[in-house]
């Protein structure tokens, strides 16, 4: 498995000619869903090909894409890999320093830009990368016209240089894919930099190969593998690893179809619309999904909320029977969900846009078991994955009958992983293990050892001796003043499984107590408050209500009777405000940046523990 028998690009191709007119993916515009071709797949990542080389882009140069996900991603993604550069995604999110950042330290001589907002981006930080020869935009609304930098170009007439190209030196792009080798640099993937500035992951051609032979092997994690028939929305950046797995590698490799969504913001209007049968989601999406049920039950009639809170107490218990049994069905709970199916749970997972699920994963950061149990007890086939960039995104997985929840699962096929027995660090070995870091080699030495095992930094222990079980992030375990260890996301999750509570951080490193800082979920918490004619304004006035500083307070309570004492939550602080990517408070995956919001909320911090360790 550590040889590709064939690249990304040359993936693509070979659909494109073997199945032409079958869909490879869809797009909304102006209401419609647009249908895209193989044939045509290939045909506009080839222009895209072309235009490069047009361009002068060569072999192992990097170009950038800045985008929010849609079908011009996936051409340029392949597009720049068939002419063997590197593709450097940016989240839509970056602000300028970001973009200068990744830009800068990545050597990127091309950009594509999505629109306005992204050039605008990139053309404030232009004078400080004099490498950066083209920036081309995909839209032209409000730049046509208004701009005369020399190096915009846009998107028709980038194609249009690559079909004068194509033209001129027929096969060009063909030529340049089929010289592909093993070790060429396939993209770069900037870490999320909760610890500093982000790094370039390196993943080569050989990488993502492994990576393709995992999902469509005898022993693969989804069973069966992803085929042709499956569906899946595309919602979470493109430019973050996984998204790239179940996007763009899952449909070259299986040729699964992808439907772009059309925001973040319009995720649940689409899933609804599409009944994906593949869905991968952040524990952010989950616990949304869960809210937003919560929401709306609490809005219907008295008689659907009856049926509701029945049909959910039998969930639960479904559920808990499924977590006893590694996933696996009793007589009974088959026939209570048998009843559950026609009475509430085929209506609710249409509606949440899930009724057609047969794989949905939860992966990149760690998610209460009580969200997993709620939808094992509706039907979901739910499982949690593990998996970082620096590994190609393969790790472990849990695995139908095979389930323990609260794990990660069982390693992939062709991974090795153990448990460092003096650190307690999960450690991994296979062939998608990355190249390193990007002009980085003291972090990429620090990262993978002599022997080729990756330092994840993250915390574990063997549960049953089968499945992995992550505690947390070795810099983020809290040693109490009593030298206690303590693992903060357990008692996070644990509060943000309420539909209440967006955001928790947990304190208390070298003090003698714990403490947490609380975000609310503004739609749940503000329509519990209408519901109770609380009055407010903003979310700051919101979150000082005595009525919802008791609502928190019983979240906490319920909490802190699922753990021992010494990591109970003594006292809390609301946040003033919803943490923000701009601020720097968050990464542009939106986990917490635990130093910044340390010395950001400093005083909050400090007034919980005012007067008790002295």
């Amino acid at each position: 498995m550590t040889e590709p028998s064939t690249s990304l690009a040359a993936l693509v191709r070979d659909r494109a000619r073997a199945t032409p007119d079958r869909i490879a993916m869809r797009e909304k515009n102006l209401g419609l869903w647009e249908a895209v071709t193989w044939g045509e797949y290939w045909e506009r990542a080839t222009l895209v090909g072309h235009a490069l080389l047009a361009l002068g882009v060569q072999p192992g140069d990097r170009v950038a894409v800045h985008s929010e996900n849609r079908r011009e991603w996936l051409y340029s993604d392949i597009g720049i890999t068939a002419v063997r550069a590197a593709t450097v995604g940016l989240y839509p999110t970056n602000p300028a320093p970001e973009v200068l950042h990744v830009l800068r330290d990545s050597g990127a001589t091309v950009l594509i830009a999505e629109d306005q907002e992204q050039v605008d981006k990139a053309l404030e930080v232009a004078d400080q990368l004099p490498q950066l020869r083209h920036v081309v935009h995909l839209e032209h609304r409000g730049i046509r016209g208004r701009y005369t930098d020399e190096r915009l170009l846009e998107w028709d007439a980038f194609l249009d240089l690559g079909r004068e190209h194509a033209a001129a030196n027929p096969g060009a792009v063909d030529r340049t894919a089929d010289a592909a080798e093993p070790d060429d640099l396939a993209t770069l993937v900037y870490t999320s930099g909760t610890t500093g500035p982000p790094k370039g992951a390196m993943l080569s051609q050989a990488n993502i190969a492994f990576v393709c032979d995992v999902l469509r092997g005898a022993d693969a994690f989804i069973d069966p593998p992803p085929n042709e028939k499956d569906l899946i929305v595309s919602y979470l950046p493109l430019c973050h690893v996984a998204e790239r797995v179940f996007t763009t590698w899952f449909n070259a490799a299986a040729g699964t179809q992808v439907n772009f969504a059309e925001s973040i913001d319009t995720v649940q209007q689409n899933l609804r619309e599409i009944q994906p049968t593949i869905v991968f989601g952040v524990p952010r999406i989950w616990e949304k999904i869960v809210a937003g049920v919560h929401i709306r039950m609490s809005g219907a009639s008295r008689l659907k909320r009856a049926n509701f809170a029945l049909w959910m107490r039998v969930s639960r218990w479904i559920g808990r029977t499924l977590v006893a049994r590694q996933g696996r069905h009793t007589v009974a709970t088959r026939l209570a969900y048998a009843a559950g199916w026609v009475a509430c749970y085929r209506p609710l997972r249409e509606r949440i846009g899930l009724s057609k699920v047969r794989y949905a994963a939860s992966g990149a950061a760690p998610i209460a078991p009580e969200v997993l149990e709620f939808f094992m007890g509706i039907g979901l086939p739910m499982f949690e994955v593990y998996g970082m960039t620096e590994n190609s995104a393969v790790a472990t997985t849990n695995r139908p009958g095979r389930v323990k929840l609260g794990t990660v699962g069982e390693p992939q096929p062709g991974t090795e992983i153990r448990v460092d027995e003096q650190t307690g660090e999960i450690l991994t070995r296979h062939a998608g293990t990355f190249a390193g870091y990007w002009n980085n080699p003291e972090a990429t030495s620090r990262t993978i050892d002599a022997d080729g095992w990756l330092h994840t930094g993250d915390v574990g222990e063997w549960v049953d001796g089968t499945h992995l079980r992550i505690t947390d992030r070795i810099k983020d375990i809290i040693i109490t003043a009593g030298g206690k260890n303590i693992s903060p996301s357990e008692i996070e999750n644990s509060l943000k499984a309420s539909p209440y509570v967006k955001e928790a951080i947990v304190v208390g490193d070298r003090r003698k107590f714990l403490t947490a800082l609380i975000g609310i979920e503004l739609d749940t918490v503000g329509d519990w408050a209408q519901k109770r004619r609380i009055p407010f304004t903003t979310y700051r006035d919101l979150s000082t209500k005595p009525e919802v500083l008791e609502l928190v307070r019983g979240v906490i309570a319920t909490t802190n009777e699922k753990f021992a004492s010494v990591e109970t939550i003594k006292d809390f602080r609301m946040l003033p405000k919803e943490l923000d990517h701009d601020a720097g408070e968050l990464t542009a995956t939106q986990k917490v940046k635990r130093s910044v919001i340390t010395d950001t909320f400093s005083a909050e911090i400090e007034s919980m523990y005012a007067g008790s360790e002295r």
